[in-house]
């Protein structure tokens, strides 16, 4: 099978490109050991460093064959950027996880932003939450390079940018999902953005009012965008239908009137 993703041989000359400037505020210099796998590091302290942002493939029990491919792609580039390199952790939310992982943004000594390379490569989606999304502009940005260019992941149609109707055929997982908003509604609690006639049966994006201050706060009132195309990012779950629960602005992007 074919190697999904750019050769090491680029790695240098990519990272190069990918170099930017550290966060504002820099926590601590720590030296890599190894990577877990394509989001995950593991420091030479003992500590796992979970990439803040980012969503690489897992080889878990229920990927198949081309998942577990990318999967490994990922862990290969990732240990041969940060392996045995001093990285700069940087805080921007969140500081650790339930399972002890610490969260954070992370830049070589060279000035390579390890975010930045794994999406640029292709070899991750983005991914953010409420309470940790630091960076999340300049993500995408990366991300939607690299899937324009159809780089890494972005080739395989497994990881497209699923059309909302496709979406009532899924299950569950992380998904990208774009569609025009058919009608906003608010029952109890929620605001409800229907992507279809029948929302017991069409792609819905939930939010939960008190959240709501986050996206107005962003300059995005999730009332208005009734008749707004937009790009989803999230876990599809079954309720009525699919649906994704937005908690922070940055899963909705704003493609067009």
């Amino acid at each position: 099978m074919a190697s999904p993703a750019p050769t090491f041989a680029a790695l240098a000359v990519f990272c190069l490109a990918a170099s930017l400037a550290l966060p504002a505020e820099a926590d601590d210099t720590s030296r890599v050991a190894t990577a877990i796998d394509g989001d995950t590091l593991r420091l030479e302290d003992g500590r796992e460093l979970r990439l803040t942002g980012l969503r690489a493939p897992k080889a878990g029990p229920r990927a198949d064959a081309r998942e577990r491919a990318f999967a490994a792609e990922a862990t290969r580039f990732l240990a041969a950027l940060a392996a045995g390199q001093d990285v700069t952790l940087a805080i921007g939310g969140l500081a650790q996880d339930r399972r002890g992982r610490v969260l954070a943004q992370a830049t070589t000594l060279a000035g390579v932003w390890v975010q930045g390379a794994v999406l640029g490569a292709g070899l991750a989606r983005v991914e953010t939450f409420a309470d940790n999304r630091a960076r999340a502009a300049e993500m995408l940005a990366i991300e939607a390079a690299a899937r324009a260019a159809g780089r890494g992941l972005w080739a395989d149609p497994r990881f497209r940018v699923l059309d909302a109707a496709e979406a009532e055929r899924l299950v569950d997982g992380y998904h990208l999902v774009e569609g025009r908003v058919q009608r906003v509604t608010e029952r109890r609690d929620r605001l409800y953005l229907d992507f279809g006639p029948d929302w017991r049966r069409d792609f819905t994006v939930s939010i939960i009012r008190r959240e709501r201050a986050l996206f107005r706060a962003a300059g995005v009132d999730p009332a208005t965008l009734a008749g707004a195309a937009v790009r989803v990012r999230g876990w599809v779950r079954v309720y009525n239908g699919p649906m994704i629960e937005a908690t922070h602005p940055e899963q909705i992007e704003l493609i067009g009137r």
